[in-house]
């Protein structure tokens, strides 16, 4: 016999998450717990928002880490994106100014634990949002960024691979080195790339 699940809800969730130590997201009516990031993780994810914060504030845009939530109207559900960037004012759901509604680029650092999820049910909750413009996934084995850009109703794909590598990034009208979102990070002789 398989237990039933406990379903609660959005307000429910927001009030234990608030109160809570750790972080959770919310996810069809369930709160998921979220561990902790690897040192890898957090080297990558602040080489990443380094890099990117001139290019974001030249462009009237703003970046947040990752213990802001973002709300998806069409599911309902909450999650922690490792770096969100709003271009324009930041719009909040209500006055505790940490749940944005109008994410312009979303940047996940990848780990074993959440891959299949960043690039399936996640990914697809996310391109329901009518503000994203970009959803970036970064490797944390291999120097590698994977982006998708939203082109009228299609999401065009592209790839860079290699320390020596750039990605255009259309929507802050810039490019962002491997190298530097790479800097610290140490890979394994059996990992990574240096070309």
């Amino acid at each position: 016999m398989v237990a039933a699940r406990h379903y609660i809800t959005a307000q429910e969730y927001l009030l234990f998450d608030r109160a809570s130590e750790g972080k959770h997201e919310f996810l069809g009516g369930q709160i998921i717990a979220m561990t902790g990031a690897s040192g890898r993780h957090n080297l990558i994810t602040m080489s990443a928002s380094h890099s990117l914060y001139p290019v974001a504030i030249r462009k009237g845009c703003n970046i947040f880490a990752s213990d802001t939530r973002v709300y998806i109207p069409a599911t309902g559900d909450y999650t922690y994106p490792d770096i969100t960037i709003v271009c324009g004012t930041p719009d909040y759901q209500d006055g505790d100014v940490d749940i944005l509604l109008n994410p312009t680029i979303i940047i996940e650092v990848l780990s074993t634990s959440t891959e299949s999820y960043d690039r399936g049910r996640k990914f697809k909750n996310y391109r329901s949002i009518p503000t994203l413009q970009g959803y970036i996934l970064i490797a944390q084995d291999t120097a590698e960024i994977e982006q998708y850009i939203r082109q009228d109703d299609k999401w065009i794909y592209s790839a860079a691979i290699g320390l020596q590598s750039v990605i255009a990034l259309p929507t802050l009208e810039a490019t962002l080195e491997l190298s530097k979102v790479y800097e610290q990070v140490k890979f394994e002789s059996s990992e990574g790339t240096d070309t």
